[in-house]
């Protein structure tokens, strides 16, 4: 038995059903799960009998909080950060897909290491990923995030994605990243059958995610449905991320971006997707109605000028919400407490000062995340609940000032790094460090082979302020993210 104390936390906000938070509490763990939670030393029936050594962590000066939870990123995109600098998202795709053609099991597995190490050191304990960019010849690239994932200790949730509409079908992606139809669907197949594990507290689930109805046939968006479902898994894709969206649906399609989800069976409990940037009242009923996710992305969205989502509407509608960083080409960074912030100003910037609390961006970046990826075992701090815990000390200078509400504080503050990032009872972060990495090590990889990218010199670093592009703005791409 392995036993955990995080002793004496300012504060714990538990984000349970009613919204409990602690001051000067502790959270003992034993065998990854949260045993008990509350003030002075935990009782002697929780205590135990002496059975195992207890480590006892000062949590002293830091504020506790679920572990927070990322719906939706394209981590092989770490090593092409600050391109594509003034362009929207097709113009940013038709820079970068050049760029990412060039993709291959080392420059997955170090992007895949930063990035979940990044997302780490914010408090992130649980991350997804939509991976679509399968060159062939490049070996098990979903096989080398996962690897990546379980040396750091983070919960990992990616998603076999796929694209089979390539340019000489009428589709942006270079035909090398894409597959034909039988080939996603069997490699898809596969990787669910060696990597899902659907038991309480696992640390690896597969979703299945063409990347969207733009990049994606109508027969592979419908076979992966079908597929998702005979095996159990959930269902991911993009939807409704620039404005120009609806027309091109309904001038290809003969309906709306939502209306042609529900047509390929992409809308239900066990679907969530990304943006959802442009939705009329219907498409946001459609989406309570039928239990359907979003991936807020608002960093993202306001980096490639996509717009804002309804996010206030949304969850007053009863919509699963929860929070992404999106691809570290269309965000720059993966800092997923930022993202809380970004989130809360966003809607405020929509809807005015009352539009969201501090507190609810919070459950959105926790509660909202693992309700998002259909789980019950994680985003809240509850006795039988798995031990994800993240610590931030509010004792440094940027968080001088907060001591009326240090919980609303860490979302008001500029971001801080974690303390701790405790993930299954084991320690992710410790001390503000990684706990089972060399940071530095990574740091040089990284670089490394962002600098072996840049040097195959597929496509241009950036583009001039002010330099012409006739595929700049909002227009949406035929193929897809």
């Amino acid at each position: 038995m392995t036993r955990l104390l995080l002793s004496n936390c300012l504060a714990v906000a538990t984000m349970d059903d009613a919204d409990t938070e602690l001051a000067k509490a502790s959270i003992l763990v034993e065998d990854g799960v949260i045993r008990w939670i509350g003030t002075g030393e935990p009782p002697a029936s929780v205590a135990g009998d002496g059975e195992g050594d207890v480590e006892v962590v000062d949590a002293s000066g830091c504020v506790a909080i679920p572990g927070l939870v990322n719906t939706h990123h394209h981590l092989y995109q770490v090593l092409t950060r600050a391109r594509a600098q003034q362009d929207g998202l097709f113009g940013w795709l038709t820079e970068l897909y050049p760029v990412w053609a060039g993709v291959d099991g080392e420059w997955v597995s170090v992007a895949a290491a930063a990035g979940l190490a990044e997302l780490a050191l914010s408090g992130c304990s649980t991350s997804t990923d939509h991976h679509y960019v399968f060159p062939a010849g490049t070996g098990d690239l979903l096989e080398a995030e996962i690897a990546a994932a379980r040396v750091l200790g983070v919960r990992f949730h990616p998603t076999r994605g796929s694209m089979d509409l390539g340019a000489s079908s009428g589709g942006l992606p270079p035909d090398i990243v894409v597959q034909d139809t039988d080939t996603v669907l069997a490699q898809t197949e596969d990787a669910v059958r060696r990597f899902h594990d659907p038991a309480p507290g696992a640390m690896v689930r597969i979703a299945i995610a063409p990347c969207s109805p733009f990049s994606a046939s109508e027969g592979l968006m419908r076979e992966s449905a079908a597929l998702a479902r005979r095996l159990g898994v959930r269902i991911h894709t993009h939807i409704a991320e620039t404005v120009d969206e609806e027309a091109f649906c309904l001038e290809r399609f003969g309906v709306r971006p939502v209306d042609l989800l529900d047509r390929l069976g992409f809308l239900g409990p066990d679907v969530w997707l990304a943006h959802a940037v442009h939705l009329s009242p219907a498409d946001i009923a459609a989406f309570a109605s039928t239990g359907t996710g979003v991936a807020h992305c608002p960093t993202s969205n306001m980096r490639l000028g996509s717009g804002t989502a309804p996010v206030r509407e949304l969850v007053d509608a009863g919509v699963p919400v929860g929070l992404g960083v999106d691809g570290s080409a269309s965000n720059d960074g993966g800092n997923l407490l930022g993202e809380v912030r970004q989130a809360l100003l966003v809607a405020r910037g929509r809807g005015g000062p009352a539009a969201m609390t501090a507190r609810e961006a919070l459950r959105l970046g926790t509660r909202g995340g693992a309700a998002v990826l259909g789980r019950d075992d994680i985003g809240s701090l509850v006795p039988g609940k798995r031990a994800d815990i993240a610590l931030f000390d509010v004792t440094g200078l940027a968080t001088a000032g907060i001591e009326a509400d240090p919980v609303a504080g860490i979302v008001f503050a500029w971001p801080q790094p974690a303390r701790h990032l405790v993930v299954e009872g084991r320690f992710v972060v410790r001390d503000g460090r990684l706990a089972n990495v060399d940071e530095e090590a990574l740091a040089r990889d990284a670089h490394r082979v962002a600098g072996r990218v840049l040097a195959a010199g597929a496509g241009p670093a950036h583009r001039p302020v002010g330099a012409a592009s006739s595929a700049a703005g909002g227009s949406v791409s035929t193929g897809g993210r």
